[in-house]
């Protein structure tokens, strides 16, 4: 337990949560949150367009976080999630928009 503390004392661990490195990958959490949210809405209201941009965004910074040293995990969870999520979502709206009968 000393050393737990020790090492959450440390001036390491103080420069990480006080980092870009930290904060940025906290931060940018509400992307995948929305997402996973959206997934229980109604499959019209889902863009396409914008369904699209974000799964191009987190694959690549997925790699970002990777490529970058030291490495991001943090970062690339993040991105991970939100690729799985709006994968889910484009497969919706495909199937909402092509492969069933809408009727008004």
């Amino acid at each position: 337990m000393n050393r737990v503390l020790s090492k959450l004392r440390s001036k390491e661990t103080r420069d990480y949560f006080m980092s870009t490195h930290f904060w940025g990958p906290v931060a940018n959490w509400g992307i995948p949150i929305a997402a996973l949210y959206d997934i229980q809405r109604d499959p019209k209201y889902i863009s396409g367009k914008m369904t699209l941009a974000l799964c191009i965004y987190s694959a690549m910074f997925m790699r970002f976080a990777i490529k970058v040293q030291p490495r991001n995990l943090l970062l690339f969870g993040c991105h991970f999630v939100n690729e799985g999520a709006q994968l889910t979502q484009g497969y919706r709206f495909i199937n909402y928009h092509y492969f069933t009968t809408q009727t008004n």
